[in-house]
């Protein structure tokens, strides 16, 4: 891939990095030389995934084995991605947890909290950690990696889509924050993709018959870039795509 969108050179931390969108955007942003670093919360994944990006070439990843469970706040993840990166130009939040497919009077109290605690609290601590360096970057990007569940209520889908609406009003509260500076920050809905996530809510479906990870990579790439000049956006990718047919 060549680096039509400018990122060799730029530091992009990616979440949740060992599978599905996030693995296959770590190693897209290789191929261009970006300087790439992953979390994960499984630390054998984690090597796996870092194994790969080395075999891209370029230099080594950073690797960050990150258990969004266990973050309380931002004050001990900040010296943590200020000593490892030292630099960050982009963002992309795409670590979440899911929840089967319940009535939400019937979801377990610990499951209801775990998706908070996931998608919400450890969210805010990673971004506010990391807000400082891509303050500093000059084109400092944030792409927040969303679900159509978050806007559009559907029966069953009980922790899963109201920690990510509020993990959706998060993103749109920081848009307004950090209007007038050099950061730009955006919302992608995915829309239905082949990971294992989505296996997991619909273990029913198809999988041939959703579009791969790799599909989301224009887009992706473009919100990452020094280049984008959207703001405050969330984006339909699906729509998005059937725009560039």
């Amino acid at each position: 891939m060549s680096d039509a969108h400018g990122l060799a050179g730029r530091t992009v931390l990616v979440t949740g990095a060992t599978r599905g969108i996030g693995r296959v955007l770590a190693l897209a942003l290789k191929s261009p030389s970006a300087r790439v670093a992953i979390t994960g919360r499984d630390a054998a994944a984690l090597a796996d995934t870092a194994e790969a990006l080395r075999g891209a070439g370029g230099g080594a990843p950073v690797a960050l084995t990150l258990d969004l469970e266990a973050v309380d706040g931002p004050d001990a993840l900040a010296p943590v991605l200020r000593d490892r990166l030292g630099t960050l130009d982009a963002l992309v939040l795409n670590a979440a947890t899911g929840a089967p497919r319940t009535p939400i009077v019937d979801q377990p109290e610990a499951e209801w909290r775990r998706s908070f605690q996931v998608n919400v609290h450890a969210q805010r601590a990673l971004l506010a950690a990391a807000h400082p360096l891509l303050a500093a970057s000059g084109a400092g990007r944030v792409v927040w990696i969303s679900t159509g569940v978050a806007r559009r209520a559907k029966a069953g889908t009980g922790a899963y889509a109201v920690s990510k609406a509020a993990f959706d009003w998060t993103a749109a509260l920081y848009a307004l924050d950090v209007a007038g500076t050099s950061i730009r920050s955006n919302v992608v809905n995915p829309g239905p993709t082949r990971t294992a996530m989505r296996a997991a809510a619909f273990p029913h479906e198809d999988p041939a018959t959703l579009k791969p990870p790799e599909a989301l990579l224009p887009l992706l790439l473009a919100l990452c870039a020094p280049g984008c000049t959207l703001h405050g956006a969330t984006i339909d990718a699906d729509d998005w795509l059937a725009g560039r047919r």
